[in-house]
């Protein structure tokens, strides 16, 4: 028997001046909604390019994401078992 299921991670991403912040929001999982956030901040020295900031803003939205989701899973496996994760890494 498969099984089908669908995770989906929308990320919004919001530009103020000098900084970029995005949100990057998980529906679908098992454990409920999760939310990572993420922030960028342009040097006034750098050229303004604001791709580069919503690329690093989404990108640390969707690793604080990660980091959730494997101490969600880490939670979840010691549940289970009653014995203590000892290495969890991406």
């Amino acid at each position: 028997m498969t099984a089908m299921k669908s995770w989906n991670v929308q990320i919004s991403i919001k530009e103020n001046a000098d900084t970029v912040s995005a949100e990057a929001r998980l529906s679908g999982a098992a454990s409920g909604a999760m939310v990572g956030e993420g922030v960028a901040r342009r040097n006034p020295s750098d050229e303004n390019v604001p791709a580069i900031g919503d690329e690093l803003a989404a990108a640390r939205a969707m690793s604080s994401l990660t980091n959730q989701l494997l101490h969600q899973a880490a939670a979840d496996i010691e549940q289970h078992t009653h014995k203590p994760v000892e290495r969890l890494v991406v």
